[in-house]
């Protein structure tokens, strides 16, 4: 454990604040161990934190284990219980809970670093599995030593230990752990890895996972110089609206995979384990297709989008659909309101001005569904909003967020901001109904 002592060493000051994950295995007793060994040193304020996942039996006393090793060693003891989990990943969901717990608790405590237990066997498992998922630079390099985040940093300071040395060292200090059971579960890809692949890489070469971690140092070294390239390219390629498909374009096809790649580890970050190159392939073919308004779904509810001469990644949020009775105004989940005005002057899409002569009341605000057609203005026939929307080139994330107006007898009189129908009347004409569509 030298060297990890060392490294610790060389990155702590006096009275730096940590928290420490800790399962109450092997890994992250070492770790706690070794931090307590030099808290005096230091005058570390420590905060274990443990998360109870509920999936074994033992859970229950593992986490009375962890307590009372904090109490005993005067340290701040941190508990969170994952009650429940939704279908899906549960690997995947499980991280993502713990990260946001140690994020919260990084946060209420200003802490410096969060420190994790990953060793050299956990490096090497996860580049073999990114390998043959197929990732990217940053994903083929597994993950690194430091992570730094705005408030903290994330640092793994086992990384350069194996399983093995880890349990020689806590057997040697007669010090306690718990194993978890399911490591030898083959139904998990990484088990399968562990106990097949690895004693055999570890036959051949007892240091193998230093190779493994010089060839992630390599590979971070490569991804870093490449990012500050695409980032020195930013300006010509990227607006406020997005990524410009005609500069994308002119690229060299290794240099767009990497401004894909780029794209995805902003949206990503240390889940990018979660995209592969089916995903980037797919972008890069939206990016090059006929269409003017395409999308590719992505993992965790993402989805890149072309739009026009624009490419982004956002967030899906569902919009649940929605019908209101307009009586004096109606706000709206895209921050506008549609609300009823004295006087208004102008022709802008904006405005609408009826006759309520010629419509059946209550006016209705809803979203838009399957088929619906308008009575365009000046038209002299119908068309489907969704053609409207193409025509008039709205950006396909904002569709979904448009509120349409209708009669009670379910005409379509206004697409607000977009297109009137044919009931708008001229405002030299005879209305009595002034609708505004407008910020709140």
């Amino acid at each position: 454990m030298k060297k990890v002592l060392l490294y610790l060493n060389s990155k702590l000051e006096k009275e730096d604040t940590i928290i420490i994950a800790v399962s109450g295995g092997p890994d992250s007793m070492c770790l706690l161990h070794l931090l307590c060994e030099l808290k005096s040193k230091w005058n570390l304020k420590i905060i274990v934190a443990h998360v109870n996942h509920k999936l074994r039996a033992s859970s229950e006393e593992e986490a009375l284990f962890v307590k009372k090793t904090a109490q005993d060693n005067n340290l701040i003891y941190e508990y969170m219980e994952i009650e429940k989990y939704n279908h899906g990943n549960l690997e995947k969901e499980a991280r993502i809970k713990r990260y946001q717990f140690f994020h919260e608790l990084a946060l209420k405590y200003h802490a410096k670093y969060i420190m994790t237990a990953h060793h050299g066997d956990d490096l090497i498992e996860t580049i073999l599995m990114r390998l043959e998922r197929g990732s990217n630079l940053k994903g083929y390099s597994g993950f690194q030593k430091e992570s730094i985040y705005p408030h903290y940093t994330i640092i793994r300071p086992l990384i350069t230990q194996t399983k093995e040395e880890i349990e020689n060292y806590m057997n040697e200090h007669h010090l306690k752990y718990y194993l978890d059971e399911s490591n030898l579960d083959e139904s998990y890809t990484r088990n399968r890895y562990r106990l097949h692949v690895l004693p055999f890489l570890k036959k051949e070469d007892a240091n193998v996972h230093l190779k493994f971690l010089k060839f992630s140092e390599e590979l971070n070294a490569v991804n870093s110089f490449l990012e500050k390239y695409i980032e020195g390219l930013l300006p010509v390629i990227k607006e406020e609206r997005g990524y410009k498909l005609t500069e994308l374009k002119k690229l060299d096809p290794f240099l767009l995979k990497k401004v894909i790649e780029y794209t995805l580890s902003e949206v990503y970050k240390e889940d990018l384990f979660l995209v592969s190159d089916k995903h980037t392939n797919l972008i890069i073919d939206l990016i090059h297709s006929n269409k003017s308004n395409d999308r590719v779904d992505l993992p965790s509810n993402y989805q890149a989008q072309k739009s026009y001469q624009y490419y982004n990644i956002t967030k899906m949020h569902k919009e649940k659909a929605y019908e209101y009775k307009l009586v004096d105004e109606v706000h709206l989940p895209n921050n506008m309101v549609i609300k009823k005005v004295k006087k208004k002057d102008g022709k802008s899409n904006n405005i609408l001005r009826l006759n309520s002569k010629e419509i059946t009341l209550p006016l209705i605000v809803r979203t838009r569904k399957n088929g619906d057609k308008m009575a365009v203005k000046n038209l002299g026939g119908r068309k489907k909003i969704k053609d409207i929307l193409i025509d008039e080139k709205i950006p396909l994330e904002k569709r979904d967020e448009l509120p349409i107006v209708t009669d009670s007898q379910g005409n379509i009189l206004w697409l607000p901001g977009v297109k009137k129908s044919k009931f708008d009347v001229e405002s030299n004409g005879i209305y009595d109904i002034i609708l505004s569509y407008e910020e709140e």
